[in-house]
């Protein structure tokens, strides 16, 4: 618990690439991973409310609640893909965890990157136990932002070694090729999804 009641810790973007960048991508994802997989273990246990959404012309702003008796958190995260022509993030994020027992917040911390993590973890996770045993081939289809981190978390998970690009968008797969370079994996930009 914080020893002092009047400051809520926060992480900000600086503070959590720092974060991931001194311990590797690879190391926090499989870490991360792991977080995950014990959750998935104890589903029973969440509070499973469905988000809160508000949809308007331009995009949607969600409320992501759950709890599991003893904490509570919540994720705020936005969806809105015009952004970028202003030079804005399509998607932002922060989130809050509370001591139930007090209703104390606990942390404050940006949510973007850190759903990038989890959002990877998670698959990751998923295939681990889905995915044909001695699998070393993965195929992204869609070759965003999140796709790299969907590559190093199949990798520090499964031991993926190469990797499929397709995107319907070339610069896009050249893109996500360039920033997987030297990280040990094998890829490939594809014609089609075939």
């Amino acid at each position: 618990m914080i020893a002092n009641l009047n400051a809520v810790p926060f992480v900000s973007v600086d503070n959590m690439m720092k974060l991931v960048l001194s311990i590797g991508v690879e190391t926090a994802l499989a870490e991360l991973s792991a977080f995950v997989e014990e959750d998935f273990r104890r589903w029973e246990a969440f509070d499973k409310t469905p988000r809160i959404a508000s949809h308007s012309a331009d995009g949607v702003i969600e409320l992501m609640p759950t709890s599991d008796g003893a904490v509570y958190g919540f994720k705020y995260v936005n969806g809105h893909p015009k952004n970028t022509r202003d030079g804005r993030q399509t998607v932002t994020a922060f989130g809050v965890l509370a001591d139930v027992a007090t209703g104390y917040p606990v942390l404050l911390t940006e949510m973007t990157i850190l759903t990038a993590l989890r959002t990877a973890a998670t698959s990751a996770v998923a295939a681990k136990h889905l995915a044909p045993r001695g699998a070393r081939t993965m195929a992204i289809i869609g070759n965003g932002a999140q796709s790299e981190f969907q590559a190093l978390a199949f990798k520090a998970l499964l031991g993926i070694d190469r990797v499929r690009l397709y995107d319907i968008d070339p610069a896009a797969s050249a893109k996500c090729r360039r920033n997987l370079e030297g990280r040990g994996l094998a890829v490939t930009v594809v014609g089609s999804t075939e």
